[in-house]
């Protein structure tokens, strides 16, 4: 049982050693992203268990699965991390500091450690969007009638909002 707990003390301090060359001091949640990963890939891992332990087909999605997902995945994403309306989500996590175009918010990341990495996966329409498009995979796999139609919804609001752009633009 020593020689675990030396193995490991040793394992920490060669993160630790990592972790303050990588950031040179810098309040940088390194930390916090490693648990974001572990957490993302149990998720994954999870899915693709109870898919396979209840024989769940996994679908090829064709061309119009994927136009359909990357529309969806664009919308829902700025959704959760820039919409006025999803800013209660973002509240623990930010600070509002104004507008930053149509119907979106600017806020600031605030806090430490995991507190910073969750506002920064929560403002970042990137980082959600990763976990998002997970989502909807995942939907095509337990639900894929009901992943499609939600999906459909959020890809014409992406039209939509697109239009309402390019109408600005031209007036």
């Amino acid at each position: 049982m020593a020689q675990k707990t030396d193995q490991a003390e040793r394992a920490e301090r060669a993160l630790r050693e990592v972790e303050q060359e990588y950031t040179q001091g810098a309040q940088f949640p390194l930390r916090s992203y490693v648990g974001a990963m572990g957490t993302y890939t149990a998720v994954v891992a999870a899915l693709a268990g109870i898919a396979r332990a209840t024989r769940r087909p996994v679908p090829n999605p064709g061309p119009w699965d994927v136009v359909l997902l990357t529309g969806a995945t664009h919308r829902l994403s700025r959704l959760i991390s820039r919409d006025p309306v999803t800013s209660p989500l973002r509240a623990p996590f930010t600070h509002l500091r104004g507008t930053q175009g149509p119907a979106e918010l600017k806020e600031e990341v605030r806090g430490t450690g995991a507190r910073k990495a969750v506002g920064e996966l929560l403002t970042c329409p990137f980082c959600t969007g990763m976990w998002i498009s997970t989502g909807l995979c995942a939907g095509l796999v337990f639900a894929p009638g009901v992943t499609r139609l939600a999906a459909g919804g959020l890809t014409a609001l992406t039209g939509s909002d697109f239009l309402h752009f390019l109408r600005a633009k031209l007036m």
